[in-house]
């Protein structure tokens, strides 16, 4: 997926960077829980896939709240859900679901999305206070 430039005005959700990433970790979390054992099927695979939904959920969100304050919340709730995959796939990992391979791959994914997710708060947080 190819991303705008950052100079470019963001006109829906699907413009931010944060759920550009978000949504390939969802693809990635789909694919990797097609190989779970059958047994997870209600168990760490609907976990994990639900967290990584939730993720892009939030940033969409929190891109039509109008206040800088609901759009932080929105933001940060989809931090926690990000954090939440981190902790699932450490599990998945731990348990021999994912290989590591998979997993850096994944794992270094959540990362950037932290990255711009903090990036994304703290700049709607410091819009709030330009704007006060």
């Amino acid at each position: 997926m190819e991303y705008k430039a950052n100079y470019q005005k963001i006109k829906t959700f699907r413009d931010l960077v944060s759920w550009q990433e978000g949504h390939n970790l969802v693809l990635m979390v789909y694919e990797i829980t097609k190989t779970f054992p059958r047994e997870e099927t209600f168990g760490l695979t609907t976990q994990l896939r639900r967290a990584a939904v939730s993720c892009t959920s939030n940033i969409a969100e929190g891109f039509s709240r109008l206040t800088a304050n609901d759009k932080a919340h929105f933001y940060t709730m989809a931090l926690g859900s990000l954090t939440e995959i981190q902790s699932q796939l450490e599990i998945a990992k731990d348990i021999g679901y994912i290989k590591i391979n998979n997993y850096n791959e994944l794992e270094l994914k959540a990362i950037k999305i932290h990255k711009v997710l903090n990036g994304l708060i703290k700049g709607t947080r410091f819009k709030k206070f330009l704007n006060s």
